[in-house]
Formats: C-alpha cells, structure tokens, sequence
C-alpha cells in the first residue's frame, strides 16, 4: 500500500509537471511565455500572452492535471482512504508550481488546485467557481479573483466537517496570496494589467 502511495505520489507529481502553457506557447505560437507579460507558466500569464483560445485551452488541461492526479489512488488503491487523493492532489500542486519539465519554475497552483477540488469535492469547486467568476466580471482582474475565491475556499471549509480538507485549503489560500504577492503590489498601484473579454 504505502509503496504503491509513493509510486502514484510521484506520478501525480509529473502530471502536475506538465508545462502546458510553456509547451503551447512553443509549439503553436513560437513563443516561450516565460519571456513575456509576468513571466509565469500558468494560466493566466497564457491568456495574457496567447489570447483567450490558448489561455482556455491552458486553463482546462491544468484543471485536469489537479483532477486526474487526484484521482489516482481512487482507481489503483483497492483499499482507499478518501485523504491518499488529497495527497496526491497536493503532489500534483507541487508539480505545477515547481515543475521538472520545466526547470522548476511554474504557475500560482490556481487552476490545478480547482482540480483537486473538482475531483475531492465537486460542491466545494462548483461554489468556489461562482465566486470566482463574479469577482472576475466586476473587478477584471484574474489576480484578484484568484485570492478571492481561495479566500472562499477557506470559509467554506470551515464548515464542511473535514480537517484534512480544511488544512490542505487553508495551505493552499495561504501558498496562493503568497505566490501572488508582486500582483497585490500592481492591484494597489492601479498597475495590474485588466481582462477585456469578460
């Protein structure tokens, strides 16, 4: 059991990995999005850099890369503990944030965070994107919308009856303000570049 946890820990860790922006940049724009706009891997530098096609493109493979790494232990765990998919949820956040593909320089962990959520708890994902989306229309900013709603994923937690849950999601709120500190900055010097196809 724990040899076959630490086997798909680590596999959850290179799924996580997966540099989508980077390899989509590259492949189909001939840019490297590391040299453009904030200089980050994830999915908002990619709408930033690549346009709305891309950007949503990006978006969706890093929300699965959370959702299938989370699903790992469900399928090749016969006797599952439902908290080894937060595990491996975490290693996959760990993956994207620091990736090997791509000399350990990643995203925020905002849109693989959504899939681990998506995959542990559907209701607490389908909540936390409401927030984010009504936050987006009205401020335009991703950045903001971002800490918002992992703010909500923090409050919401609180009443959901899981500590597991909750400290993995207090971790996670706490790691993606911080990895969102340079934004703060630009939000209150009225720098933070607005979305306009929203």
């Amino acid at each position: 059991m724990i040899v076959k946890l630490v086997l798909l820990s680590v596999i959850a860790y290179l799924i996580g990995s997966i540099p989508s922006g980077l390899w989509i940049g590259k492949i189909f724009y001939k840019k490297d999005i590391r040299n453009f706009g904030s200089g980050n891997l994830g999915a908002t530098n990619s709408f930033r850099v690549l346009g709305v096609k891309a950007g949503s493109v990006v978006t969706v493979i890093d929300i699965l890369k959370g959702t299938i790494a989370t699903l790992l232990p469900f399928f090749f765990l016969p006797e599952l503990n439902p908290h080894f998919m937060l595990l491996t949820g975490v290693c996959a956040i760990i993956g994207h944030s620091f990736p090997i593909f791509a000399g350990f320089r990643g995203g925020k962990a905002v849109a693989t965070s959504a899939g681990v959520v998506l995959a542990y708890a559907p209701l607490l994902f389908i909540a936390v994107l409401i927030v984010f989306l009504i936050t987006l229309k009205i401020s335009k900013y991703v950045s903001l919308s971002s800490m918002v709603a992992a703010l909500a994923a923090f409050l919401i937690t609180l009443f959901l009856g899981d500590p597991i849950l909750f400290v993995l999601i207090t971790c996670i709120a706490i790691f993606i303000i911080w990895r969102h500190r340079a934004n703060i900055k630009r939000i209150k010097n009225g720098e933070e570049p607005k979305i306009t196809w929203m």
